[in-house]
């Protein structure tokens, strides 16, 4: 199972993405550990990577891209992984589709985790207060959220487009999310075979 998990700040998608790797039994990758694992590592991407977050800059795509394509072609992911976190711009869905061709694979779905606006705001000023980040203020939060509408709404429809895409709703308690992230690659299993 190779699969792609997408949704905004706030919607418990790091904690599905552990839940749903373990039922598969294929590595969670997120982007977050990628970057930690290269700058821990000191490797030449680590580096590189670094120098721009010192700088509090993005890293450059082909950077990212370079990381990723190096984390999936370890041997723990050739039966599978789930991304989470990448791809997040057209130009990387491309790269990964590139990445996927090397390795003569392909995605098998792409879950879209979504909630209610209101209630991600809501979720996130409560983490923001519990870990002490003054920063994150309800205005700060709206924006980071409309951002990332915005990164993704081309993201899930060429995904759609390709019929790769599965759209559940991220609220509620966290085996009941994840029993609807299950039925809906059940379904998506069911209808591409």
């Amino acid at each position: 199972m190779r699969l792609l998990l997408m949704g905004p700040p706030g919607a418990g998608k790091g904690t599905q993405a552990v839940a749903i790797a373990e039922r598969f039994g294929i590595p969670a990758i997120s982007t977050g550990d990628i970057f930690r694992a290269n700058v821990a590592q000191q490797s030449p991407l680590g580096r590189t990577a670094q120098q721009y977050m010192d700088a509090g800059e993005y890293v450059p795509d082909e950077v990212t891209n370079a990381m990723v394509a190096g984390r999936l072609s370890d041997p723990d992911c050739a039966d599978g992984f789930l991304l989470d976190g990448y791809p997040r711009t057209l130009q990387q869905v491309d790269e990964l589709d590139a990445i996927l061709e090397r390795g003569d694979t392909a995605l098998d779905a792409v879950v879209l985790v979504e909630a209610d606006p209101g209630e991600l705001v809501r979720r996130l000023m409560l983490r923001a207060e519990a870990q002490g980040r003054v920063d994150d203020t309800d205005e700060v939060i709206r924006r980071r959220l409309e951002v990332y509408a915005a990164e993704t709404a081309p993201l899930a429809a060429q995904y759609a487009e390709r019929g790769l895409l599965a759209t559940v709703d991220g609220l509620g308690p966290v085996d009941v999310v994840a029993e609807r992230i299950l039925s809906a690659l059940v379904a998506k299993s069911s209808a591409g075979s």
